[in-house]
């Protein structure tokens, strides 16, 4: 078990990160490249990913073993911003702190020459690592990045009413089971026994959607303290194949192939109907099936049918929160209602993201 402990200000400090983190849905994948299990979460994607590769899961194994400790340096703090600058921040890491983790892996004595060169300080294994990271990124995470964002911005919306409705505690009591709240103390299921104490640097919450099971931090205490933890996942797990978008659902219309140019909602109501582009609208930034019933003035088993829908087209994701339901817009249905394209790779230009709040970073369920 892993217990955090929270001072006065560490509540204080308490933070969710602003979006995924590029680097940590890499590393955490490729866990879930190696597995075999059968499952509605994870085997198509795998399935799919392990078609496009091309030897990067031979070269990353000795990393990033299966289960227990990776490197820290993987997954500097700049992944929320995207890949290029987290990859800008790993070629920045200093020689020294490269061989001290790598060290720490369990089989560091038979790690291969390029790896060693690694932990020397040698710049073009340094380049061999970002190029090995960067183009496994493309083939098993990019393609998918609209899904991944969706399925996170739904559960950083349930902790944001959480937040609202109770305070850092109400944050803290809101995670998913393998986190229980024990003021000033939460515990975290955990591979190994260990405790993390805050000493009022407070801590990052980062939800991830290729973390499976127990949550992870990092192993170094002294870095920032992050705690990265499982979203929920639907059934489906990850419908689409890389450049595959989902058509609009009864309502959309035969010609609505493209939402670009829809761009206030008399248009909108054109493409969807009044009604479900009037419950597209008052989705926004997260409303449970009561709420949307009410904002759109329907009945309760029409708001929940018209979301239905909406979701089926992928549109809507939907989360369940206790006895509740929760829906927030996916990027595809934010887009359609700004009139632009969701687009499938969203790691360009840092200045075309929005403003990221400390990020901060921390230990590693790793050990």
């Amino acid at each position: 078990m892993l217990r955090v402990h929270f001072s006065e200000l560490d509540l204080a400090r308490l933070r969710m990160a602003v979006r995924p983190d590029a680097l940590w849905e890499t590393v955490l994948s490729f866990h879930r490249l190696r597995e075999n299990r059968a499952e509605s979460v994870y085997g198509k994607w795998r399935s799919e990913a392990r078609n496009r590769l091309n030897g990067e899961a031979r070269l990353l194994a000795p990393l990033i073993p299966s289960r227990g400790y990776f490197p820290d340096f993987l997954t500097p703090a700049e992944g929320v911003i995207g890949c290029d600058a987290a990859m800008s921040a790993l070629r920045a890491t200093p020689g020294e702190r490269l061989n001290a983790e790598l060290a720490g892996l369990p089989a560091a004595r038979a790690l291969p020459g390029w790896i060693r060169d690694l932990g020397e300080g040698e710049r073009k294994a340094l380049d061999r690592l970002i190029g090995t990271l960067r183009a496994y990124h493309q083939a098993a995470v990019a393609p998918y990045w609209p899904h991944i964002q969706a399925r996170i911005e739904a559960d950083r919306v349930a902790r944001g009413r959480a937040l609202l409705d109770g305070g850092a505690d109400g944050l803290l009591a809101s995670l998913p089971a393998t986190m229980r709240w024990r003021a000033p103390v939460l515990e975290v299921d955990y591979p190994v026994d260990r405790d993390l104490r805050l000493r009022g640097r407070g801590l990052l919450l980062l939800p991830s959607f290729f973390c499976r099971g127990a949550p992870v931090t990092f192993r170094n205490p002294d870095l920032t303290p992050v705690l990265v933890y499982p979203v929920e996942h639907a059934p489906c797990g990850l419908p689409l194949r890389p450049g595959q978008r989902p058509a609009l659902a009864s309502g959309a219309g035969a010609g609505a192939a493209s939402v670009s140019g829809v761009g206030s909602a008399r248009t909108l109501g054109k493409l969807v109907g009044q009604t479900r582009s009037a419950v597209l609208l008052e989705v926004g930034g997260g409303c449970t099936t009561s709420e949307l019933a009410r904002r759109v003035g329907v009945s309760l088993a029409s708001a929940s049918q018209h979301a239905s829908v909406l979701r089926e087209a992928g549109l809507v994701h939907t989360l369940r929160q206790g006895s509740a339901v929760l829906h927030t817009l996916t990027p595809l249905g934010a887009a359609l209602l700004r009139g632009g394209a969701p687009g499938e790779r969203v790691f360009g230009s840092p200045a075309q993201l929005p403003p990221v709040a400390s990020s901060g970073r921390g230990p590693s369920g790793r050990g």
